[in-house]
């Protein structure tokens, strides 16, 4: 009889792209996401929570940067129907504004949050499955939309702990590169091509640096491997109007919006770009956002397939080291714009629609590397267990800790080595372990072992110091809160 073929045994690994969040990572997050959602109540909107999945054809084909339907999603086919995981947060809700249209308050205001897919080549820093907190409005066709989603966006970061100076919230206006294109001879069906290699050229001006996109915009560029990338064909006085366009940003607001206008004179959509970016300006400076929060700046170029009005991204400007240990500007951590044609596709009839979204892990890992989060997180007080016996004891004890708000457990391990009980709260990072045998029981009291100032002073201390700052101290078991909650503020 043949020998029964053993299967082998899975490998102990998530799939390629993505990872698994401990501790600290995911309250860290969490409490992000709270601020987040706080600034975004304050201003009016509304939670919405969407399914996961969505059918293919409802995600259409408007993921960013993928020129292909269905391209960058994870599919499967279930009935007949192609369905997919969200590959962002957008889509979802163009969907349900169409879906529930007639039972909405329009404009209808909402936020999201929740992890995204994208089936994409992962790289350093780069996973298939990563947070979005977007915030968009529905219905609204008016600019003051936007300019409440800059304003909001800069209210933002500095919840979340990224202060004045540390960013920069940048906007600039489709219809003005539009506009631009129409100057330089770029306009009609007929010069579709054109107008595509012209936009991703733009789009990569900080990569290639302004002779790289000169070379774009003409007859081709050839990288450093040789291979060749054909250009837009355009004149030199075609390539001088998109390059000014490029470099229009001046010493202030006004003086851009004035040369912007400069630019797009005699293109009609171009100056509605252009009085866009005015009424904006003016009405962010009435709330008070002046140019170190958030500026008119053409050299945004995010989305331009994706958006049909303004624009804008929020960049951190310090600097970090790269791992290389050389010093770069952290860069972008959120944008958005305006997407009037996305409802449409439902509905057949444009709905304006603005919104902005925030990369959460981004934002966490900037503030780490400015040392303004740990990665660390303080764990719960550890009632150990001296009797088997007395379980029932430490349990009551533990569930009066946490009536009074104070994190803690009991220790369910094998309990018959004190030392490896003192070992697990070690790697629960625990402040304070609560001690109680059989004779502390029968005299009405505990022990209180201060975990954090133990370890600090067996690295460091005297033996004076060491006498003079006990980090264990007995007090009757009636005070275990009043006396539990001073150690721990001990280390606020």
């Amino acid at each position: 009889m043949a020998k029964e073929k053993k299967h082998p045994r899975p490998k102990a690994e998530p799939p390629k792209g993505f990872r698994d969040y401990f501790g600290a990572e995911v309250t860290e997050r969490q409490h992000m996401l709270e601020k987040i959602a706080e600034v975004y109540r304050l201003h009016g909107f509304d939670p919405l929570e969407t399914s996961a999945v969505e059918t293919v054809e409802a995600l259409g084909k408007f993921l960013p940067d993928v020129d292909r339907p269905n391209e960058g999603v994870f599919a499967f086919e279930e009935d007949d129907t192609w369905l997919a995981l969200r590959y962002d947060l957008t889509a979802p809700l163009a969907r349900v504004a169409a879906q529930y249209r007639n039972d909405l308050p329009f404009p209808y205001r909402r936020y999201a949050m929740g992890p995204v897919w994208r089936n994409e080549k992962p790289g350093p820093g780069r996973f298939r499955q990563f947070y979005q907190c977007d915030a968009d409005t529905v219905g609204a066709p008016s600019v003051a939309a936007d300019a409440e989603i800059c304003g909001m966006l800069a209210d933002t970061l500095e919840a979340v702990g990224i202060p004045r100076g540390d960013y920069i919230v940048r906007v600039n206006n489709r219809k003005v590169l539009n506009g631009v294109l129409e100057v330089a001879g770029l306009a009609g069906e007929d010069k579709d091509a054109e107008r595509g290699i012209v936009l991703r050229a733009i789009d990569k001006l900080d990569r290639l640096g302004e002779a790289g996109v000169r070379a774009l915009l003409g007859k081709g560029r050839e990288d450093e491997s040789g291979d060749f990338t054909k250009g837009a064909g355009l004149g030199d006085a075609q390539a001088d109007v998109i390059m000014g366009f490029m470099d229009a940003k001046r010493a202030d607001g006004p003086a851009t919006v004035a040369r912007l206008r400069e630019l797009v004179t005699g293109s009609a959509i171009g100056l509605d770009g252009v009085t866009e970016l005015e009424t904006i300006a003016s009405l962010l400076a009435a709330q008070g956002y002046g140019p170190d929060r958030i500026v008119i700046d053409p050299s945004v170029v995010r989305g331009l397939g994706y958006y049909t009005g303004p624009v804008f991204e929020a960049e951190l400007t310090f600097e970090i080291l790269d791992e290389k240990g050389r010093p770069r500007q952290f860069g972008s951590v959120a944008g958005g714009g305006r997407y009037d044609d996305l409802v449409k596709r439902f509905t057949g009839q444009e709905v304006p629609a603005t919104g902005v979204s925030i990369g959460v892990d981004r934002l966490l890992a900037a503030l780490r590397a400015k040392g303004r989060l740990t990665g660390e997180t303080q764990g719960p007080v550890i009632v150990t267990v001296m009797d088997r016996d007395r379980m029932a004891d430490y349990q009551a004890m533990a569930a009066t800790l946490r009536q009074a708000g104070i994190r803690a457990e009991v220790y369910l391990g094998n309990p018959k080595n004190f030392g490896n009980q003192l070992k697990y709260a070690d790697k629960r990072r625990s402040p304070v372990a609560v001690i109680q045998g059989g004779d502390e029981a029968a005299r009405g009291v505990v022990q209180l072992k201060d975990l954090i100032l133990g370890a600090k002073l067996a690295e460091e201390a005297t033996l004076e110091e060491w006498k003079s700052q006990p980090a264990q101290i007995e007090v009757p078991l009636t005070d275990l809160v009043e006396e539990t909650r001073k150690l721990l503020d001990r280390h606020q």
